[in-house]
């Protein structure tokens, strides 16, 4: 079975497949025969869909108390057909809704906008905290319409989308009449780019030179796409890994003595590898970008992170500066041109980007107000006393809450915890727990004294910040609607995405995920590559990028334990 329908073998430890097989052999099922072709594309799939419906219940039931986030991205498939799909985060994770084929229609806002008006609709309204996409006009638009039709959900761009248009903005600034200032001082980032990508192109194109390569570097040079979030930086953190084996390599007999091929490349491969400048200047770029880069893999996850945003961007543009000012051996009371660049872009992408929602969740997060918290960093104020994030919760308030009284009563309500005028909030041990807990158990454990802040706080501290996952869903559906099942009509691929989608948010939300021979069964597969701390692989199986940095690392072997894979591939391209 596995042999000659080309299985892949990461599916022995699918508990579905695992389950079947003890069922099988712990029943009397004479005569039994297995579901025929037409069976399983038709009745048993619809089956199947109802089942899973009814298996996301639970789910759903929380969505009232815990709120949702509808996601959405666009996508082409394997016959070029341009598609849409809709999917809805909860704390619980991402539940994949429809996909839409959008062939012959026009794409504009108000297009969008519909689509996403019939998943609010099915949703439930008020149970939507915001709709999520990237920053396109067209979406942009589109989430204008929705605030308009529905005056208490938000339109909030992804942040991941945000922090990658600024890292191109620093890394590959173009040379314009209104961006002079920008390229002067951020050229010298793109010459080391495409030092790098001549590098690898040079390696890779020359079969004799990748075999040298090869026998002095465990790891594989990356083709890393330039739609891939953060793709500059991806690619010389991959470089810098690499930094011993490529010096090795220029330095052995084999590189020197063999002059089949475009000498004069390979000297100029050979100095810029040995050049202790260059490398100096990429320990730099990595260096002052990390925290951009940590930032966009905190963001690009299914995880609660909406109310991390705003203090997530005040520390990455505080500790940007600070390793600007360390390279440049300036005192804080200096001015550096390049950092005044540097914090000009982030600045613009934040004002883009920024959302009343954001400041909102923010202030609803128990730890902003804690003396430890502000000592943090120099200057930092608590969410009530910050004029950006005060003016903004008041906008919120307006929209959230229209009638005056009720809106007068969510005033008072923050008053009283910000402050901590009350017996309960003053007590010694809520203070205490402010720093340890989560935001979510605390404000459940003490919040009932501020009923409409705490159903607010349950509703906006568990709602992600970016579109990853709606992003992440087209591997799925390139997985399923591959080249060699190209002939999937839309609506049956849609059906089969929905039913694997959820059945493994279904099994993620589950006990035995962390245990046993199945555990993360949905995580590696039969083409893995170790990238340290690279952050960035993309397999059609695991679904694994940027977003889920704490799996990226792990391979299993048979017996579930931590190992390496037999059939271990190159995995070149991410």
């Amino acid at each position: 079975m596995f042999y000659t329908g080309g299985l892949p073998f990461n599916l022995a430890r699918n508990p579905y497949y695992v389950r079947s097989y003890s069922f099988a052999a712990s029943n009397q099922i004479p005569g039994y025969v297995p579901p025929g072709y037409n069976k399983l594309r038709t009745t048993l799939l619809q089956q199947e869909k109802e089942n899973v419906n009814r298996l996301l219940e639970p789910i759903k039931s929380t969505w009232k108390e815990k709120g949702v986030s509808v996601v959405s991205d666009g996508w082409s498939d394997s016959q070029r057909r341009p598609l849409i799909n809709v999917m809805v985060a909860c704390e619980s994770g991402p539940m994949f809704m429809k996909a839409v084929d959008c062939s012959g229609e026009v794409k504009d806002k108000e297009y969008i906008a519909a689509l996403l008006s019939e998943v609010i609709d099915e949703v439930g309204d008020q149970n939507v905290v915001q709709v999520l996409t990237d920053n396109a006009s067209n979406c942009k638009g589109a989430g204008e319409l929705i605030q308009g039709r529905y005056s208490h959900i938000y339109w909030t761009p992804c942040v991941v989308h945000t922090l990658n248009l600024a890292l191109k903005n620093i890394c590959a600034a173009k040379n314009t009449s209104n961006n002079e200032e920008t390229y002067n001082e951020c050229h010298w980032i793109t010459e080391i780019h495409v030092d790098a990508l001549f590098i690898k192109n040079y390696i890779m194109t020359h079969s004799m030179r990748l075999a040298i390569f090869n026998k002095f570097s465990p790891l594989k040079l990356l083709s890393v796409a330039d739609t891939r979030f953060a793709s500059i930086v991806v690619m010389l953190k991959r470089m810098k890994l690499l930094k011993t084996s490529l010096q090795s390599m220029v330095v052995s007999e084999a590189w020197t003595t063999y002059r089949e091929d475009h000498r004069g490349q390979a000297v100029l491969v050979r100095e810029r590898i040995l050049d202790d400048g260059w490398w100096d200047k990429v320990d730099y770029i990595l260096e002052f970008t990390r925290p951009i880069y940590n930032m966009i893999k905190d963001c690009d996850t299914d995880r609660s992170s909406l109310h991390l945003v705003y203090e997530r961007w005040e520390v990455m543009s505080f500790k940007v500066k600070e390793a600007i000012y360390k390279h440049e051996h300036r005192c804080a009371s200096e001015e550096s041109t390049f950092f005044k660049v540097v914090e000009s872009i982030l600045t613009s992408r934040w004002s883009k980007t920024s959302t009343p929602l954001h400041s909102l969740a923010h202030s609803l997060v128990p730890r902003f107000y804690t003396q430890k918290w502000l000592d943090e960093i120099p200057g930092r104020v608590a969410p009530h006393v910050d004029n950006e994030v005060s003016s903004s919760r008041l906008s919120c308030f307006r929209r959230l809450f229209p009638c005056a009284d009720d809106r007068r009563k969510a005033n008072t309500e923050y008053a009283i915890f910000s402050r901590r005028d009350n017996d309960i909030f003053k007590d010694l041990e809520c203070v205490e727990d402010m720093s340890l807990m989560e935001a979510k158990h605390w404000w459940a454990t003490y919040g009932s004294i501020a009923p409409l802040l705490q159903g607010l706080a349950f509703k906006l501290l568990g709602q992600p910040s970016s579109s990853s996952c709606s992003e992440r869903n087209w591997s799925i559906y390139k997985f399923i609607h591959s080249c060699a099942r190209n002939k999937l009509t839309p609506k049956r691929a849609e059906d089969l995405v929905r039913i694997h989608n959820n059945l493994r948010l279904l099994s993620r939300n589950s006990e035995e995920y962390l245990k046993g021979r199945t555990k993360m069964w949905d995580v590696g597969g039969d083409e893995h590559d170790n990238l340290d701390d690279v952050g960035c692989l993309a397999l059609d199986v695991a679904n694994l990028s940027l977003d889920e940095p704490d799996m990226e690392m792990m391979l299993f072997g048979d017996d579930g334990d931590l190992g390496d894979f037999e059939d271990g591939a190159s995995g070149n391209d991410a």
